[in-house]
């Protein structure tokens, strides 16, 4: 009991002052087959880093609501926004590709800072330091919370294990095979799984810098043979072995501090960039909330849900109260044929099944209210290249 209050403590020290994300850690390309937006859909996403909420915007979504409690979160997708609608493409990917521009404070304080809020003003004139590139951490994806850790496994590769040489060449990878062969040839399981690796990915401290709160640890501590560093040694091993890693802009940016033109977000490619600048961008707005006070705030229906891990989170009692809330919330505001996606560590993301809403007056659990998707939902996730989540699901709302 003392331990796992002391977790939750650090934990919210960590989460409640601080930007957490400094990129989304859920594939959008899944996403986009899952949701098929149109210009009809409303949709309503955790705000994370933005990049999925911007991405949402490109696939044709009509409206994107992008919600989350850290205010850090959202001045981060509105600093995103300003640039888009105020710099060039060659500034905004030196800025958000890169991860620094050497003449930040300059473009900050003249083209930026005009159209922020006052809010996410303030916290940028604290955090200048994210995107100057002039401190020991190069990148703005070495700085926030996840970023240090970022930034420690990159010190580790450099000057401890002395993998450099062998992730830059899985990473110039052009198929599967060179990928294996690579992983083989450089020992990369044996040497980056070191004892002070494999302890430090046992300790709740650690997993806090990734977001990681002790109620998803235990989701898959329990669920897992091995337990969560066993989890975490597979997938790591299964995203250089088994999917292609020339388009893998997730752990690129995290293994380098950077993306490249061809590996990176939509937002941030040419074309993409054209599209939002174009007006696409004015079709996302950002709410400091929860998401049941958003939706108990909120006059329109919505037809998209995408909820990431966050149900996680609240899996235990007696958090297990708000997340029965949230789903009526969710139930009272779904437009006709809505759709819901959520990921989670566990194995089995239907844990929700048994929670109790009413529908039209009618008292029913989840699992009698939902329809899932189950076979898209595993085929895609099979294909997700961020590879660290225990499942994924898909699901319609029923209308009657």
């Amino acid at each position: 009991m003392v331990v796992e209050k002391l977790s939750k403590t650090w934990f919210n020290l960590v989460h409640g002052r601080n930007l957490v994300y400094n990129q989304c850690w859920e594939d959008p390309r899944l996403d986009r087959v899952a949701l098929e937006l149109t210009s009809n859909d409303r949709v309503v996403v955790i705000t994370s880093a933005g990049c999925n909420a911007l991405d949402y915007a490109l696939a044709g979504a009509g409206h994107v609501h992008a919600v989350d409690m850290n205010l850090r979160q959202n001045a981060l997708l509105e600093l995103k926004q300003a640039g888009i609608r105020k710099l060039d493409y060659e500034d905004f990917f030196q800025i958000f590709g890169n991860g620094g521009h050497p003449q930040w404070s300059t473009i900050y304080t003249q083209k930026l800072r005009p159209e922020l809020s006052d809010t996410t003003r303030k916290f940028w004139d604290r955090k200048k330091a994210f995107f100057t590139g002039d401190t020991r951490r190069k990148s703005f994806y070495f700085h926030c919370t996840s970023g240090t850790f970022a930034y420690i496994i990159n010190v580790y590769i450099d000057r401890i294990a002395k993998l450099r040489d062998g992730v830059n060449a899985i990473l110039a990878a052009s198929s599967l095979e060179q990928q294996r062969d690579i992983f083989r040839q450089y020992k990369l399981a044996e040497s980056l799984w070191r004892p002070f690796i494999r302890w430090a990915m046992r300790r709740d401290m650690t997993l806090a810098l990734l977001g990681v709160p002790r109620a998803q640890r235990k989701q898959i501590d329990e669920q897992y043979p091995g337990g969560i560093l066993q989890f975490v040694m597979d997938r790591v091993e299964a995203v250089f072995t088994k999917l292609p890693i020339k388009d893998n802009y997730f752990w690129r940016v995290y293994l380098t501090g950077q993306y490249t033109p061809e590996c990176c977000p939509e937002y941030l490619k040419p074309e993409g960039f054209a599209q939002l600048k174009a007006g696409a961008v004015d079709r996302v707005s950002t709410h400091t909330n929860h998401i049941l006070g958003f939706l108990q705030e909120t006059p329109h229906q919505i037809s998209r849900f995408i909820l990431l891990d966050h149900m996680d989170w609240l899996s235990k009692d007696p958090a297990m109260a708000i997340l029965t809330q949230e789903w009526q919330g969710i139930m009272d505001k779904a437009a006709p044929n809505a759709r819901v996606l959520w990921r989670s560590a566990g194995l089995n993301g239907e844990f929700v099944n048994p929670i109790q809403v009413t529908v039209n007056g009618q008292k029913k659990t989840l699992g009698e209210a939902l329809e899932y998707n189950r076979p898209l939902a595993e085929e895609l996730h099979a294909k997700d290249r961020v590879h660290t989540y225990g499942s994924f699901c898909i699901a319609n709302i029923k209308n009657t």
